[in-house]
């Protein structure tokens, strides 16, 4: 190490990459437990499900207002507030080319929910 100063960076580099990967695996086999700790809805289930599908529209448009807006109103994407429940479960379902609404965000139930919340919002 005398002759080459960049290897305890190195080593420190991979001690911090290997405590980082083994706290996550931690993390991850505990996440249930802690989200039921911190009472937090939506927490993943054993089916991969989150506690917010069927639940009101509220909780389930926060993929929504990144773009348009905290009352959907308008952002970076446009006014959604007020919109027809199936124009909105089509675009959820099929997206719309050439923007950030891929195809298949939501389907089903959840894209309904979603659609008749929005579509109930002035």
């Amino acid at each position: 190490m005398k002759n080459n100063p960049i290897i305890p960076y190195i080593l420190i580099m991979a001690f911090g990459i290997g405590l980082i990967f083994f706290m996550s695996l931690e993390g991850a086999g505990n996440k249930e437990e802690i989200a039921a700790e911190h009472g937090e809805e939506g927490a993943a289930t054993e089916e991969g499900a989150t506690a917010t599908e069927g639940a009101g529209g509220e909780e389930l448009v926060s993929t929504c207002i990144g773009c348009h807006g905290g009352d959907l109103t308008g952002g970076m994407g446009p006014k959604i507030a007020g919109l027809d429940a199936e124009h909105i479960v089509d675009v959820l379902a099929n997206g719309i080319e050439g923007s950030p609404m891929t195809p298949g965000l939501k389907t089903g139930a959840e894209a309904e929910a979603i659609a008749e919340y929005i579509s109930s919002l002035e």
